[in-house]
């Protein structure tokens, strides 16, 4: 953790929502005048899209069915642990990205589904902002979460995150139902071990919770909309937050525990606004006055 080079963690699985709290955020940053740099967890996977499918096929024939890209094997944790702690040091670190379909590639003239080259991190940020599968990872070996400033969980209930996961692979990336099942079986021990753990180091936690029959996942034809869910906001620690003032502004809100309040899924962008603004200015704050002691 650091004063004067902070960092922002957003942690949730594949098919979470975690594009959509970035969205928010780079939202927040455009408005406050925060010089940001982005880092996707998807650059600090081991392998690009060819290599992860032999190694995927080597792993089953050697009888490993659970191979995936939850896991340790398959990710640079040690990597991502490294950028948090240099950045948090000194504002330095090496940083890449993943290029995910052809418009991102043709920018670098490469393939989709791979890496850029690694690169020096920016000088002259005011915080480094994650988003991805492994912000709050700790291991026997390592501790990602530690050196982040702010950890946000974003959980929906597993049912509507399959629902999500499976919409978007069938839409948007063309697999079967077969397929994308598939894949959710495989990850799972990887998403037990290493995916559920991170939400006891969050600080906040969002939770959308349909408010619709969504019993079997994989029948769905589409995702519950925002307007037919909640969304559970846990404080690991409430001190602080000023809850009477979220109630008042976020119309439908309710406290279902001392450090949790429960808000409609149409005002979840809202409520993150909200809450987050506050913690971005005591973190510009303590910046500047960090700065200023040097």
């Amino acid at each position: 953790m650091s004063h004067l080079h902070p960092i922002i963690s957003i942690t949730g699985s594949s098919g979470a929502g975690t594009t959509s709290v970035r969205r928010t955020f780079e939202s927040i940053f455009r408005r406050e005048g925060v010089r940001s740099i982005s880092i996707e967890g998807d650059s600090f996977h081991r392998y690009d899209r060819k290599e992860m499918k032999l190694r995927q096929a080597e792993a089953e024939q050697a009888g490993n069915f659970n191979f995936s890209h939850f896991g340790p094997e398959t990710n640079l944790f040690a990597d991502l642990e490294a950028l948090f702690r240099s950045y948090a040091g000194n504002g330095s670190g090496r940083m890449r990205r993943y290029l995910h379909d052809a418009e991102e590639a043709a920018a670098y003239q490469q393939e989709p589904g791979t890496f850029t080259p690694w690169l020096d991190v920016p000088p002259d940020t005011d915080l480094l902002f994650y988003e991805g599968l492994h912000g709050a990872v700790v291991t026997d070996e390592l501790d990602i979460a530690r050196h982040a400033d702010l950890l946000i969980g974003v959980v929906p209930v597993i049912n509507l995150e399959w629902i999500q996961k499976l919409w978007r692979d069938k839409k948007q990336r063309g697999y079967s139902t077969e397929a994308v099942t598939d894949t959710i079986l495989r990850r799972m021990p990887d998403y037990v071990n290493y995916i559920c753990p991170q939400f006891t180091h969050t600080h906040v936690n969002f939770q959308r919770v349909p408010c619709v029959d969504t019993s079997n996942p994989f029948v769905m034809r589409e995702i519950p909309p925002a307007d037919e869910s909640m969304v559970v906001i846990r404080f690991a620690t409430p001190k602080g937050i000023d809850f009477p003032y979220l109630l008042s502004m976020v119309n439908g809100s309710f406290m279902s525990r001392a450090n949790t309040i429960v808000v409609p899924g149409g005002k979840m962008e809202l409520a993150m606004q909200l809450i987050f603004t506050p913690f971005i200015w005591r973190m510009m704050e303590r910046r500047q006055r960090a700065l200023a002691a040097l």
